[in-house]
Parts: C-alpha cells; sequence; structure tokens
C-alpha cells in the first residue's frame, strides 16, 4: 500500500485533507473556514469525480474526513453505523481523541488486525527516533506489529502535556490518519 497522492481524491476531497496543522489528541477547535465544505458533506458530494464501489468505505472517508477537522461528533455518527473492521477503526480513533480511551480500546477489540498497520508500525518507528524512548514509548522502537492498545494509552499519557512525547503522538496518528483514509477511500472506489 502506498500513500495516496491527495491530487487523485478529487477536488473536494483533495481541499478537505489539505490539513496544515496536526490534529490534536483531544476534540480540538473547530476550524469555521471550512464549516461550508463540511456540513452537508455527503459520500455522493466528496465522490463526484469517482464512481463509488463501495458505499461502507465512502462512509468511512466521510467519518474521517470529519474526524480530521475536529467533527466528532458528526464523525462518530456515521463510523457507529459501519460494520466492518474499518468502521470500527474509524471509531475507535474517534473516542482515542475524545477521549475515552477505554471505548477506543473497546473497538479496536472488535477486529484482530487491520491491513494499515503493515506500514504503521515501522513509519511510527522511524518517527520514534526523534525523542529520547522512555517507559512510555520504547514499545515503539521493539514492536514488530502495530499494538493499538499500547498506542491508546501512549496518547493517554501525552495528553495535553505539551511534551515531545504529545508532539510524536500527534505525528503518528497523522500517519494512521493518512494511511486508513487512503485505505478507506482506494476500497470505496476499487482500487484496491
Amino acid at each position: 500500500m502506498s500513500e495516496q497522492k491527495s491530487a487523485e481524491y478529487g477536488p473536494v476531497l483533495t481541499s478537505l485533507v489539505a490539513c496544515k496543522n496536526l490534529p490534536p489528541l483531544d476534540p480540538g477547535e473547530l476550524d469555521s473556514s471550512v464549516d461550508n465544505l463540511i456540513n452537508g458533506l455527503t459520500d455522493t458530494l466528496a465522490f463526484e469525480a469517482f464512481e463509488i464501489e463501495d458505499r461502507a468505505m465512502a462512509k468511512c472517508c466521510i467519518a474521517g474526513i470529519l474526524l480530521l477537522h475536529n467533527r466528532l461528533e458528526m464523525s462518530h455518527k456515521i463510523s457507529q453505523e459501519i460494520e466492518s473492521p474499518t468502521g470500527s477503526y474509524w471509531h475507535g480513533l474517534m473516542h482515542r481523541r475524545e477521549p475515552d480511551f477505554s471505548n477506543s480500546k473497546y473497538w479496536f477489540r472488535r477486529f484482530k488486525k487491520h491491513p494499515v498497520w503493515i506500514e504503521l508500525c515501522p513509519t511510527a518507528r522511524e518517527l520514534s527516533k526523534k525523542i529520547r524512548a522512555d517507559a512510555h514509548t520504547d514499545f515503539l522502537q521493539i514492536q514488530k506489529e502495530w499494538d493499538p492498545f499500547k498506542f491508546v494509552d501512549l496518547c493517554e499519557s501525552a495528553l495535553g502535556s505539551g511534551s515531545e512525547r504529545e508532539r510524536l503522538c500527534r505525528e503518528i496518528q497523522m500517519q494512521e490518519w493518512k494511511f486508513l483514509f487512503d485505505y478507506s477511500f482506494n476500497h470505496a472506489i476499487g482500487k484496491s
């Protein structure tokens, strides 16, 4: 799986994916400058340049876009209706940011593995090399497979600290978002 080029998302999604800031580990602040694009966003509108092959995956993309732009309640409403590992993944990400860490873990337990973890694990390892490892982050250097539960714990330990550990969590979270969004998008248009 390679990272999608944002221009390949079509005009609506490309404008919404172009996020300049790292999303926070918490619900974050709403940016009203994207309201006109977010309000009323549907999978049909978002995918106007494509034929949707998998409507559930297209809805996963919408849940992801809403999460990226700190619309947690709207994202939750969509992701909780998607009965698939990817829907559960988006649901778990939303709860991790809420922050409702135990509920996040519940949604991650609903599936054993996700294909995006193949890229996420080494990406997180590389990102973690930028900071001095400690008892909270050392698992990132040694894990052979992505452990979403340890990452939830890491986010919980870093939340609101303003530390380099929090920055690391935000960077990993953004890469996780990108990998999951690309996966959802590619499956939505039958490009998997």
